[in-house]
């Protein structure tokens, strides 16, 4: 059994920016520290919800320093590092060992895609090149490449690979690599309404989008989950879907952006293509979050 990067909820934590579209430090620092006296259990910077693709390489850099300076080891930092060129996953990777980070996210490579062994080669060869714990990350939504159970049960055997956020929906498939990987590999649920679902297969958590919104009541839902309460759990995943669904009605980081700027914590600022929400979907949204007890 390798070592768990954590259990419970991970907030795939926005990037603030500006109204001029640069990186908004101060609400950052105040949303990292919101997050951590709400109980959340991990911190991922610069992945998707992060808007990762459209930093550049400084910011994304600054981005995950900061994070893990501000953070100061209360829980873990988990930096979103991968990339379809993988000269880059690697060089990201080695900053954000060197600078603290305590573990890495790898998404499969997205646009050129790989094979099955392609995706085996880049993986190892990005884990090859990291001191710390790597956690694949499979959204072949996003990335037209679908990490299959046989994959990853053959990464699974690498030291450094040790975990998978799960996004494909597919609640077989992700059943299927439970099987195949026993405690080789941990599995994070990578879609906030699958929660509960994923975490009865044995996953350990979730990495979540809902969690920058309400993180107490995420980390609950998990926490519930971890304890073997799971009517506690569903009734919690099922209060929330109506939420959830809200907040993935646009491409995500889009509602999430306009959610936590109403909340304080962001501008309702994205970079292209990203545009911010329509308004008809945004009141649904904003209406939604007061429902749920979210004063803003």
């Amino acid at each position: 059994m390798k070592n768990t990067v954590f259990t419970g909820a991970a907030t795939a934590i926005i990037t603030p920016f500006t109204a001029d579209n640069t990186i908004d430090f101060d609400l950052f620092g105040k949303l990292i520290e919101w997050q951590i006296e709400k109980g959340i259990n991990g911190i991922v910077a610069a992945g998707t919800t992060g808007e990762g693709s459209t930093l550049t390489d400084e910011e994304h850099k600054a981005v995950i320093k900061f994070c893990v300076d501000k953070v100061a080891g209360r829980v873990p930092v988990i930096a979103g590092t991968g990339s379809n060129d993988i000269a880059y996953a690697i060089d990201l990777t080695k900053f954000a060992c060197e600078c603290g980070a305590d573990a890495m996210l790898l998404v499969s490579p997205y646009y050129n895609k790989a094979t099955q062994n392609g995706l085996i080669k880049s993986f190892e060869a990005v884990a090859d090149a990291s001191t710390k714990p790597c956690i694949l990350y499979n959204v072949p939504s996003r990335t037209g490449c679908n990490i299959l159970p046989a994959t990853v049960a053959a990464l699974a055997d690498h030291p450094n690979i040790v975990a998978i956020k799960e996004a494909s929906g597919d609640l077989s498939q992700i059943a299927k690599t439970a099987s195949l990987c026993g405690d080789k590999i941990d599995i994070y649920s990578g879609n906030d309404d699958q929660i509960v679902p994923v975490m009865s297969l044995g996953g350990k958590g979730v990495i979540s989008v809902l969690s920058n919104v309400m993180p107490e009541e995420t980390v609950a839902m998990c926490k519930h989950c971890l304890e073997g309460n799971y009517p506690a759990a569903a009734k919690l995943q099922l209060d929330l879907l109506s939420l959830v669904d809200a907040l993935f009605c646009e491409v995500n980081p889009i509602p999430v952006k306009a959610a936590m700027a109403a909340m304080g914590y962001c501008k309702n600022t994205l970079r292209l293509p990203l545009t911010p929400m329509e308004p008809q979907n945004e009141a649904k949204l904003l209406g939604l979050m007061r429902e749920n007890g979210i004063n803003f």
